[in-house]
């Protein structure tokens, strides 16, 4: 992750003024008084979101110095001290909220994301997001799925070609929607098919597709299917199941497919609960 990048500061720069406005009101009280404070969990789980804040102190004001105690990916427990600030009182109470609000959102991705990488370990199977992402948050969501141990999947459209079912009634079918992208897109480009049928997918890896991802498939269907379908390749393709619910993630790494792809971890996470202390 570039935490210097130019998009991500000027995400900052916008975030902060959402929050500040045209000034913060309370800072007349504050005396120009020097600050320490620190964060704390209030909940177990995994942080993410550290670099995030010294970028963000530094882009409101570059005398505040922030010493992580913890990195991202970190698990984390009740009451554990996870970054120091220092710096003008005026800013530290600022950003707070600003700061707190991404962390936690990304800490609660890290968290949700470790809990179903946990069901998997020994497997061999990864766990992928997708791009069900909050406009705007996409690369630091992916970030936070990655702090979790989970794997990304596109970033964006023009990361790999994913054909779905429109793409393929428009093209005249699979072959053909495979065969029109590949004359168009540069080398390499993957190719991957969204297959809600047995004979989709079939198609599928024997028109060439890269990776197949299979949709909502029962863990029976695939176990008969996956070897048909490493059978009929002629080279290597990515088996991929979604519309999974997270109770059944044993059930279907068991079947041999490589990836279990999920919404959930972003979708459905909830914020982990840190709280910023004053000295």
């Amino acid at each position: 992750m570039d935490w210097q990048s130019s998009a991500l500061t000027r995400a900052l720069d916008r975030w902060l003024e959402e929050d500040i406005g045209r000034g913060d009101l309370t800072a007349s009280a504050l005396q120009r008084k020097h600050g320490y404070a620190h964060w704390i969990a209030k909940q177990p789980g995994c942080f993410c979101g550290g670099p995030l804040v010294q970028q963000l102190f530094q882009r409101l004001d570059p005398e505040v110095s922030v010493h992580l105690l913890r990195d991202d990916g970190a698990a984390v427990e009740v009451g554990d001290r996870l970054l120091d600030l220092e710096g003008p009182a005026t800013a530290l109470v600022a950003g707070e909220r600003t700061a707190l609000n991404l962390a936690m959102r990304l800490s609660g991705i890290a968290t949700a994301t470790a809990e179903l990488v946990a069901q998997l370990q020994g497997t061999g199977v990864r766990l992928a997001d997708t791009r069900k992402t909050t406009p705007g948050l996409r690369l630091l969501e992916k970030y936070a799925v990655r702090c979790g141990g989970g794997i990304n999947h596109r970033m964006g459209l023009d990361d790999a070609a994913m054909l779905k079912e429109n793409h393929i009634a428009w093209a005249g079918g699979i072959t053909m929607a495979i065969a029109a992208v590949r004359e168009q897109a540069p080398w390499p480009t993957a190719v991957i098919v969204e297959a809600e049928t047995e004979a989709q997918a079939l198609e599928a890896v024997r028109a060439g597709a890269n990776g197949v991802l299979l949709d909502e498939f029962s863990p029976k269907q695939l176990t008969q299917l996956v070897p048909r379908l490493r059978a009929s390749s002629t080279g290597v393709v990515v088996l991929e199941a979604s519309g999974i619910q997270p109770e059944q993630l044993q059930a279907y790494a068991a079947t041999g497919i490589d990836l279990i792809s999920t919404s959930a971890p972003v979708t459905r996470s909830r914020w982990l609960d840190l709280s910023m202390r004053f000295t």
